[in-house]
């Protein structure tokens, strides 16, 4: 109850009107987020911004439901750092380069299994501003586990402006967020899922019309 009470807090006070009104947000296809769980908004990645963005596109009340993947050899590194992680946002620690015989994903599916939905970012890390990277595999290894989960491409354009990697004074730059209409189903194939998965994401970044990047 505290931690639900500390998370409502500090969306409502601080990270919405940073979201909202110092930055400017315009989102496309809004409606089509996943309401009910389980199921995993798979979002490209540039910025701390983006996992902020999407978890404030969900009422207060359901914040607690919204659990996005993070890195835990970053996010729990440092006491205060790991605390905010856990208790403000929720996240979902998983550690990249996991020993042998350790399940990376067992937080994930744990997390869909209790019916949460997931935020997840398969290129894995942050990249440059509106370059796609690879996606990584956990992501098809997912969804091969989970075959009646929805999987909903969402594109963010501009939160790599406003706070890119590497820097810690935010710029504002207004966002947009587009997703995706029909959400993506485990297709029997890892590299088919994958491929779909990147072909999904592309479409929905021509489909901004956003300018080059400069």
């Amino acid at each position: 109850m505290k931690r639900r009470l500390l998370q409502t807090l500090f969306f409502a006070l601080l990270v919405r009107p940073l979201v909202l009104v110092a930055l400017g947000l315009h989102v496309r296809g809004r409606e089509r987020l996943p309401r009910r769980g389980p199921a995993v908004i798979v979002a490209n990645h540039n910025s701390h911004l983006d996992t902020l963005i999407l978890m404030s596109l969900y009422p207060l009340r359901e914040l607690a439901r919204v659990r996005p993947v993070a890195a835990a050899d970053y996010f729990l590194r440092r006491r205060w750092l790991a605390w905010a992680a856990l208790t403000l946002i929720g996240i979902v620690p998983v550690r990249r380069g996991a020993a042998r015989g350790e399940d990376p994903l067992a937080g994930a599916a744990a997390a869909l299994e209790r019916g949460d939905i997931l935020i997840l970012y398969p290129e894995g890390t942050r990249g440059e501003p509106e370059r796609l990277a690879r996606f990584k595999g956990g992501v098809a290894r997912l969804a091969e586990r989970f075959p009646q989960v929805p999987f909903h491409p969402v594109y963010i354009h501009g939160a790599g402006k406003a706070l890119p990697k590497g820097e810690a004074l935010l710029v504002p730059f207004f966002c947009d967020v587009l997703v995706d209409e029909v959400p993506l189903r485990w297709s029997g194939s890892r590299r088919g899922f994958l491929e779909a998965l990147e072909a999904r994401m592309r479409v929905l970044a021509d489909s901004g019309g956003f300018p080059p990047w400069e």
